[in-house]
């Protein structure tokens, strides 16, 4: 009989999603949002994503052995067992024979990184959350926790706060911060006060940020995370969407204060097991910031760092399925892949086209790469749905919306006309895995773009569109066994243009959730200025 775990993560604070382990393999996973068309959709349960899960894999309620159900941040429950009992009773379980087993945020997190990760040796594990942070190791596929700082001390959280400062709404728009970080100095602002790291302990200054609900700055009816201290201080909140001073040097020094903490940490707790097998898990949304993440790699002690690609709250569902199967002696594959969502076929796509209202034309191709990597060449984005749709933040050439990095102003073009958002956000490079070391300082596997790297002096002319500011990319390094057709098409891009690299971003606009269906891609398509969406066989074109 197989050993079948049904994870869910979901809560007001957290993004709602649903995983399938199978035995230890990962059969299914989506998070909640793409079904709903409702970006994060927190305070939902995860219905339509758990009743993918099981419907993908063949398996019927009473085949699941277990429900793992995360806890969420702040030491809320998911929701109380009684909900829990009611919402998989919708499902068609039999709450009264089914096992339910709760796992503690931190430790979902912490378990998606390291049983996830496929190492076996003696593996130091980071968990960075606005609930808090994770410090442990794993070693013969148990967990061992050395240390947790619980909000307000928590390194994420003050990132967030600051993120609402700058603008961006915390949790959903840290990796903005990020991206504005390189246009500023962070030698113009010192933001110590805010946060320190002695003695085994991080402690964050809460009457700035993190702070009480008494103390929150509030502004037009609204309540933020910051008191009104830090504003006396840096001055008033950004509003806009223009990069501008000062506020690119207070994005700069977040981004430096947190990679100098958290390497602190490291040192300080991990930094014996690193020297010994040099070996490290990350997960929480803390660990979807790739510029800490390449700091991590050029430790002289780091042999490979694990970043658990769907590191947010989605992940919760997948590390709290992993704890129990482990705990259960089951053990958990290496996540390779994150193509785990629904996948649609021609018929679907056609069947959508038909009954769109926009009447789209529609034609099938025969040769799909070699047709769209001539669109792209030619200068047109091209927005791409094939196969299984990806689990986490990041398009990894399932749902994504390319371009030809070659091309001058594409990435701009994108920005403003099609993905509606600031101009100065970048965009990551997805690479053939023989080209990324021609292009790509370092050796380091990067499937899952939660890595940047410095860009080969001799390629930042060849593939501008694709290099930021600070001279770096988030690169997705794609392998021909994990995705046969996208490989092929950067292949046949690079018959064309002489370098193995396109563009790639999630196919959304701002604001909205990764499109999930064929209807999803034909309403997004219909609402933007692109002219060319390739789904599956079916290529969409506007007149």
């Amino acid at each position: 009989m197989a050993f079948t775990v049904l994870g869910l993560s979901g809560s007001r604070t957290c993004d709602p999603a649903a995983a399938l382990y199978v035995d230890g393999r990962l059969v299914a996973a989506a998070e909640e949002e793409r079904f709903l068309r409702e970006r994060h959709a927190r305070g939902r349960m995860p219905r339509e994503a758990a009743r993918f899960c099981l419907a993908s894999a063949g398996i019927a309620p009473d085949e699941v052995d277990v429900v793992a159900v995360a806890l969420a941040s702040h030491g809320e429950s998911v929701e109380d067992r009684a909900r829990v009992e009611a919402f998989l009773g919708d499902l068609g379980f039999d709450v009264a024979r089914t096992p339910i087993e709760s796992v503690s945020y931190l430790d979902s997190h912490a378990a998606s990184a390291y049983h996830c990760s496929g190492f076996t040796e003696r593996t130091a594990i980071l968990g960075l959350t606005e609930s808090g942070s994770f410090v442990g190791y794993g070693e013969g596929g148990r967990i061992h926790r050395l240390r947790e700082s619980p909000y307000p001390h928590s390194l994420w959280a003050l990132y967030g706060a600051l993120t609402e400062y700058l603008g961006f709404e915390m949790g959903d728009g840290e990796y903005k911060l990020m991206g504005m970080a390189p246009y500023g100095d962070p030698r113009r602002c010192d933001l110590s006060r805010l946060a320190r790291f002695e003695g085994g302990e991080l402690v964050v200054d809460t009457s700035y940020v993190n702070v009480a609900d008494s103390e929150r700055y509030v502004e037009d009816g609204r309540s933020y995370p910051f008191s009104r201290r830090l504003v006396d201080w840096l001055g008033p909140p950004r509003r806009g969407d223009a990069a501008d001073e000062p506020y690119v040097h207070y994005a700069a020094a977040t981004q430096a204060l947190f990679e100098v903490l958290v390497l602190r940490m490291i040192d300080h707790d991990l930094g014996d097991i690193l020297r010994e097998t040099g070996r490290i898990a990350f997960a929480g949304a803390g660990a979807l910031n790739v510029k800490l993440n390449q700091r991590v790699v050029a430790r002289g002690d780091v042999r490979e760092l694990f970043v658990q690609p769907a590191a947010g709250d989605a992940g919760a569902a997948l590390g709290a399925a992993a704890a129990v199967s482990a705990k259960r002696a089951v053990a958990v594959e290496r996540m390779e892949h994150v193509y785990l969502g629904p996948r649609h076929t021609n018929g679907d796509v056609i069947a959508a086209c038909i009954a769109h209202p926009a009447r789209p034309r529609w034609q099938m191709l025969d040769d799909v790469p070699g047709r769209v990597a001539r669109l792209l060449a030619d200068g047109h984005p091209v927005a791409w749905f094939q196969g299984r749709m990806e689990f986490g933040p990041r398009a990894l050439g399932a749902r994504s919306i390319l371009g030809c990095p070659s091309v001058a102003g594409v990435a701009d073009r994108i920005n403003e006309q099609i993905k509606f958002r600031e101009r100065w956000r970048p965009f990551g490079p997805a690479m053939l895995d023989r080209v990324a070391p021609q292009m790509l300082a370092g050796v380091h596997l990067a499937p899952f773009m939660t890595l940047t790297f410095d860009v080969a002096d001799s390629w930042k002319s060849r593939v501008p569109e694709v290099v930021h500011e600070d001279g770096t990319a988030r690169a997705q390094v794609v392998r021909r066994e994990l995705h046969p057709r996208y490989y092929a098409l950067i292949e046949e891009l690079e018959k064309l243009t002489g370098n193995g690299v396109v563009l790639n971003t999630s196919l959304n606009r701002r604001g909205e959730p990764i499109v999930c269906s064929p209807q999803d891609a034909l309403d997004m398509f219909f609402g933007c200025d692109l002219r060319y969406l390739v789904m599956e066989d079916v290529l969409v074109e506007k007149g």
